[in-house]
């Protein structure tokens, strides 16, 4: 503000020099008197207090937040993604981890009032996001998924089980699911049991076996060299349907094997939205005064 002052003052003096190279300072006052040059003051005052409501208004000063409580109906689905090696193989376009990336992603763009988590997990598991409505925050997260998302290389199935089982929120009770998609190789504990305690709590488990029986080879390191064992040998990873169909029986849910065309998760969404609605409640911010 005082740079509007100091600018004025400059323009007034020069203007009083100009004035007295064109003649006499009071004749020429005489001969101008409408001019004012307190009018000039006060016109610049003015201007100097609109210009600072005018920064306040843009500012956006906000005060009084109202919280309003809003509810919520619809399913917990905890989705539990392997990220083991095995997962690059390229059963499918680019490989399995990337196609399992954009199924997920395509049924968050499908999903309205149903609260989804994350999971990943190789030779152990951790909660990649908390169950949540927020579907641009469960997007972001899914993209940031690869095979170093966990260190441990191996397939825990039971332990990510588990995890899933401690990650529902408390006022969840009914109409809970969990969702395996994995391919179900070189299995390092009991899913099974695992599935079982999930059903006995009413968790149904679903799971979504991901590549083909006959197997394909694991490429690895950044020249695509394919994966080999200790003897020199490629390995080639294959979906091991069994223990899959074992843990959804046990889960109460049911196996889907995932295609090109319909990955799988459609339908159980759909299976799941039969079920009863829980509802739910959040605190959230409505407006401010």
């Amino acid at each position: 503000m005082p740079f509007f002052f100091v600018i004025q003052a400059v323009v007034l003096k020069i203007r009083k020099k100009r004035i007295r190279k064109f003649g006499d300072e009071a004749l020429v006052s005489r001969l101008m008197p409408s001019y004012s040059e307190g009018k000039t003051w006060i016109r610049l005052v003015l201007f100097s207090i609109g210009f600072i409501f005018f920064i306040i208004g843009l500012s956006r000063p906000q005060i009084g937040a109202r919280l309003k409580e809003h509810e919520t109906k619809g399913a917990e689905i905890m989705i539990v993604l392997d990220v083991s090696n095995s997962m690059l193989a390229e059963d499918y376009s680019p490989n399995r981890l990337e196609r399992a990336k954009l199924a997920i992603s395509r049924l968050v763009d499908k999903l309205r009032d149903e609260r989804i988590g994350l999971i990943v997990f190789a030779g152990n598991s951790f909660v990649q996001l908390p169950i949540t409505t927020d579907y641009v925050s469960a997007k972001m997260f899914l993209n940031s998924i690869s095979t170093e998302s966990v260190p441990v290389q191996g397939t825990a199935m039971g332990d990510a089980i588990s995890t899933a089982m401690k990650s529902f929120s408390l006022q969840s009770e009914k109409s809970r699911a969990v969702i395996v998609i994995t391919d179900g190789e070189n299995n390092e504990d009991d899913p099974v049991s695992a599935a079982q305690q999930a059903a006995e709590l009413g968790v149904r488990v679903f799971t979504i076996g991901v590549g083909s029986p006959e197997g394909k080879p694991i490429p690895y390191g950044p020249d695509g060299e394919l994966m080999k064992d200790r003897e020199g040998n490629i390995v080639v990873t294959k979906l091991d349907e069994k223990i899959l169909e074992e843990v959804a029986a046990a889960g109460e849910g049911a196996y889907i094997r995932a295609g090109n065309a319909e990955f799988g998760l459609n339908p159980i969404i759909d299976e799941l939205k039969q079920l009863e609605e829980q509802q739910f409640r959040s605190i959230v911010f409505e407006d401010f005064e």
